[in-house]
């Protein structure tokens, strides 16, 4: 069973050079993306003049950050595993694929690449707001709870299936694909309810800047549920039904 293999690792693994390369590739990989899906969102303001929401600015949304997470996804993974996203970092540690010290530096490299992604747009854009994710009217933070659980079980599943299973083949640039693929799906499905974020960085990054931290447990607890849920679901079913073949610790 996955939580079987759960590793902690040695403190002096974090520091060896592979390890180091690996969060500087999931740092600049999150720059990437948040710059790009955080950006794609601040110039729809800045055209509309901070207009209220619309169904193609979901979609210019959904567009952005699924182009954005195939280009992070795809640059990172033959050095960190393109991971991108804490929760996926998470996932990959509940099914016995990381370590928690490798997992733990992986999630200060994402953290601090968002939060550095923001400040970029704020500085670039002469000050303009960095919107942190909130939740619509209407919408409870156990509704948005859920939503998020779903959305990132769908995530991280589609990343184990294209990702991490042994018995995926050279498939290419398909998982990266999927992966941005499904993001995208989801956002047109959760944005417009609590923002869509199935990545705790993505949220961390504009709270930080603007410092606005209302519902945000919401954006941590969510996909980090999801994401076990979805390494537990598919290692169990899918690969230790036929046999786990360890795996590259830089590469799930």
């Amino acid at each position: 069973m996955a939580i079987n293999r759960i590793a902690i690792g040695t403190p002096g693994e974090a520091s060896g050079p592979d390890a180091i390369r690996a969060a500087f590739a999931e740092f600049f990989s999150m720059v990437i993306f948040v710059f790009a899906g955080q950006g794609s969102g601040m110039a729809y303001g800045k055209l509309t003049g901070d207009g209220p929401a619309t169904p193609s600015g979901l979609v210019a949304a959904s567009l952005s950050h699924a182009f954005a997470l195939f280009v992070a996804v795809s640059v990172g993974a033959n050095v960190s595993g393109g991971h991108v996203n804490p929760a996926v970092t998470f996932g990959a540690f509940i099914g016995g694929n990381i370590t928690l010290m490798r997992a733990i530096l992986y999630w200060i490299a994402q953290l601090l690449g968002a939060v550095v992604a923001c400040l970029l747009l704020k500085v670039s854009t002469g000050g303009m707001e960095t919107a942190a994710f909130s939740l619509s009217y209407g919408v409870t933070p156990w509704n948005a709870v859920v939503f998020e659980i779903v959305m990132t079980f769908g995530l991280v599943y589609t990343v184990y299936a294209t990702a991490v299973d042994p018995k995926k083949g050279d498939i290419g640039i398909i998982a990266p694909l999927a992966i941005g693929l499904i993001v995208g799906a989801n956002i047109l499905v959760g944005g417009a309810f609590d923002g869509a974020s199935m990545n705790p960085a993505v949220s961390f990054g504009p709270a930080v800047v603007s410092w606005t931290w209302t519902n945000h447990w919401v954006y941590w607890v969510g996909p980090f549920i999801g994401a076990a849920i979805a390494a537990i679901v598919y290692d169990t079913i899918f690969i230790d039904s036929h046999g786990h073949e360890p795996l590259p610790s830089a590469d799930f």
